[in-house]
């Protein structure tokens, strides 16, 4: 008779397991946002990774401004779609991260520089700072560099209204 260990332990992934299911999630984002391009007449190369532990997919290309929508709403929306089609396929949620022409990357450069102008003024006002209202992403990029710098800071509200407050130590 088994106490049940054996198969709790073999039931935990390996790195390397969760590995290959973040590029099995690479893969289907891939095909579906291929077939995304093909259907809308766009040209676009997509680039596949890891990073950490989710997966990445960004597609670049010459005038995909289109997919990224005002404010990266439209990046948003298919962001989400694409996740959609990754739980379709492996029946597992996905945290997938979409990049269109490097909208992300250049918007993560930007609040960066927004989080460290917050602290600086916390930390010469000694008094709390909120931020405008920024979607999951942007206010995941802030609470980082606040942490990095050493001072606490929370969100608030509700969505789409959700903001970040910056605190003193």
């Amino acid at each position: 008779m088994s106490d049940g260990l054996e198969n709790t332990e073999s039931a935990k992934p390996t790195a390397a397991d969760r590995l290959k299911a973040l590029e099995a999630e690479s893969d289907i984002a891939a095909d579906y946002l291929e077939e995304l391009l093909d259907i809308a007449d766009l040209d676009g190369d997509i680039d596949m990774d890891i990073d950490g532990d989710r997966a990445a997919v960004s597609i670049v290309g010459a005038d995909l401004k289109n997919l990224v929508g005002e404010n990266g709403k439209v990046l948003e929306a298919l962001q989400e779609l694409t996740r959609l089609a990754v739980y379709r396929e492996t029946g597992e949620r996905s945290r997938l991260m979409l990049d269109v022409s490097n909208f992300r990357a250049n918007r993560k450069a930007e609040l960066e520089e927004v989080g460290r102008k917050a602290v600086d003024e916390v930390k010469s006002s000694g008094a709390s700072v909120k931020l405008d209202p920024m979607t999951p992403f942007e206010r995941k990029v802030v609470h980082d560099v606040v942490a990095a710098a050493g001072l606490t800071s929370e969100s608030e509200g509700e969505e789409p209204r959700r903001r970040v407050v910056v605190q003193p130590a």
